[in-house]
């Protein structure tokens, strides 16, 4: 027998396709063996069952439903001594891969060295742990030999010198129950504050007959539901990212229900919309699952049963359109929120450096989740008042061209956005040169926003030394009646660069209902009660190019 060489590899040296390339790395000391002449035990991994469609729907060419590893003693995390992964056997060996079971079944697409419905993977290293024991891929489609319900499976095993190696049978099933989500639409009129009847349903589109169901549903923050259904489970996620909470609920049907056929629920699901809710999300999906395994779905971790009568199926007679694979809906899709800019009036002497807290609010009802573009920012450009120079920025505003001939810095409020957030930016600016009544304009670009009515309080401005009544000649100061800013949570000074450089940095998300959280360095603070919901991308798009923001900077007097 060949003494084995015993090796370790850093784990950022290593790709999931490159493992099998590398030869050379730092020396370990695990054995080949698992206990003195013992093989080392490994397992082939991979999924243990593939459903296909026979409507085709089974993913893209380039899209493998398999993906075999070697799952091998010991961890493929890095340890603290540098983050080397030991190799737990090295010596030769070969993974048999025999899909001749699903000969006349479906068609087959192995790795490595194959040869019709046979493939061979060889190799003569097994690194600890899983990810980077990677064989291959394979790819599965029905052919002209497919119907519905044939079956048929894929065998996986190896063999090597000090290994033990258990094997994978991957079944694969043709044409199996398919069960397709009743489309849904908006009821026209419906408000922030309603109640949305869902006409919640399935249509088995599969070959054949499913033995138990389960639904899956799931409202985002600004949605709930009022009933508890004995046969579901239900979950609430308060806490976390606001683009992931929310409520989901899982609810099981005992049953067959066959092929071909649509079922619905015997009474509409009751979804409550927030009096803040706006393209709030919901979404649902049925799956075949049989009654053993749905009864352990309702005791998954976190979930809490309901009490109220159990929710049932009943069948549709004739219905056969208007079903789909992904089903959801944003709930309500009229709302509307109010952004305030405000801004800081300011007076000092050549050489002073003074400091302007631009103000940017949301004055609801309604908040904007993003949850359709994943928390996309919100912009607005501020310029630099005649004579100064902006020492210290934000760490979400970035010095750039904001306008031909205009420099100044453009600034970001994260999304989600509560409904009722507010947000300060502040700047310290050095006098350089006094310029009575200097100013500069702080606003988010135009857009049609259809969900902001009120545009007045959307530009603010940065006055130096204006008239006494502080707000300045030359355009109005809006976002609050005296200009000023409203109150916001304190904001700290985070470094930035004198001239014409700014600093820029990342500031923090909005955290769970209650929470304050600060960005980093404290330029930008967010404040706030509640989570965020999404909207459409195109509207979010809209918002972060339409908001106006007004600088309004405080006086001081001269030294």
């Amino acid at each position: 027998m060949r003494r084995p060489v015993r090796r370790a590899v850093s784990r950022a040296a290593l790709g999931f396709t490159a493992v099998a390339a590398l030869s050379a790395g730092s020396f370990a000391t695990v054995p080949a063996f698992a206990d003195g002449g013992t093989p080392l035990p490994v397992a082939i991994t991979g999924p243990n069952h593939v459903d296909l469609s026979l409507h085709g729907d089974n993913g893209g060419p380039s899209q493998p439903q398999v993906t075999l590893r070697l799952a091998a003693p010991g961890s493929d995390e890095p340890g603290e001594g540098g983050g080397v992964i030991p190799v737990a056997h090295n010596g030769d060996y070969k993974i048999k891969i025999d899909a001749s079971g699903l000969k006349g079944v479906a068609a087959v697409k192995l790795p490595c060295q194959a040869s019709g419905l046979t493939a061979v993977c060889e190799g003569n290293e097994i690194y600890a742990g899983e990810q980077y024991n990677r064989l291959g891929d394979i790819r599965l489609d029905i052919n002209d030999d497919s119907a519905a319900g044939d079956f048929g499976s894929i065998k996986v095993t190896g063999e090597g010198e000090g290994v033990d190696f258990a094997p994978l049978t991957i079944d694969v099933l043709i044409g199996g129950p398919e069960l397709l989500g009743r489309k849904l639409t908006e009821p026209a009129g419906l408000a922030a504050g309603d109640t949305y009847r869902a006409p919640v349903g399935f249509r088995n589109a599969g070959g054949l007959a499913a033995e138990g169901a389960v639904l899956h549903f799931h409202g985002s923050r600004g949605l709930s539901f009022p009933d508890g259904y004995g046969n579901c489970a239900y979950k609430a996620t308060t806490t976390g990212s606001l683009l992931h909470q929310g409520i989901d609920a899982i609810c099981t049907f005992s049953g067959t229900y066959q092929a071909g056929t649509a079922y619905a629920l015997a009474e509409p699901l009751k979804v409550r919309t927030a009096g803040f809710a706006l393209n709030d999300v919901f979404s649902y999906g049925f799956s075949a699952v049989e009654a053993g395994k749905a009864k352990a779905l309702l005791a998954g971790d976190g979930y809490t049963p309901g009490t109220g009568a159990p929710l049932t199926l009943e069948e549709v007679p004739g219905a056969a359109s208007d079903y789909t694979r992904y089903t959801d809906l944003d709930l309500p899709s009229h709302n509307t929120y109010d952004l305030v800019l405000t801004g800081a009036s300011l007076r000092g002497e050549a050489g002073d450096t003074v400091k302007a807290d631009i103000g940017f609010r949301n004055d609801g009802p309604a908040w904007i989740s993003a949850l359709r573009s994943g928390g996309e920012p919100i912009s607005f450009s501020v310029a630099v008042p005649a004579g100064a120079t902006v020492t210290k920025s934000p760490d979400r505003c970035t010095f750039t061209t904001i306008e031909a001939g205009t420099k100044g810095y453009r600034c970001q409020v994260d999304t989600p956005l509560l409904e009722n957030t507010k947000v300060a930016f502040p700047f310290e600016l050095r006098i350089d040169k006094v310029v009575k009544n200097a100013r500069g304009k702080v606003a988010l670009p135009s857009w049609d926003n259809p969900f902001e009515t009120e545009r007045s309080n959307n530009t603010a401005w940065i006055v130096l030394n204006g008239p006494d009544d502080g707000q300045g000649t030359g355009g109005p100061s809006t976002g609050g009646p005296s200009g000023s800013p409203s109150p916001t949570a304190s904001a700290g000074d985070t470094s930035g660069s004198s001239g014409t450089d700014g600093g820029s940095g990342s500031a923090g998300s909005a955290g769970g209902p209650g929470d304050e959280a600060t960005g980093s360095g404290g330029g930008l603070a967010f404040t706030g009660a509640g989570g965020a919901l999404l909207i459409g991308g195109a509207a979010l798009l809209a918002l972060a190019l339409g908001v106006g923001v007004v600088l309004v900077v405080r006086r001081r007097a001269a030294a």
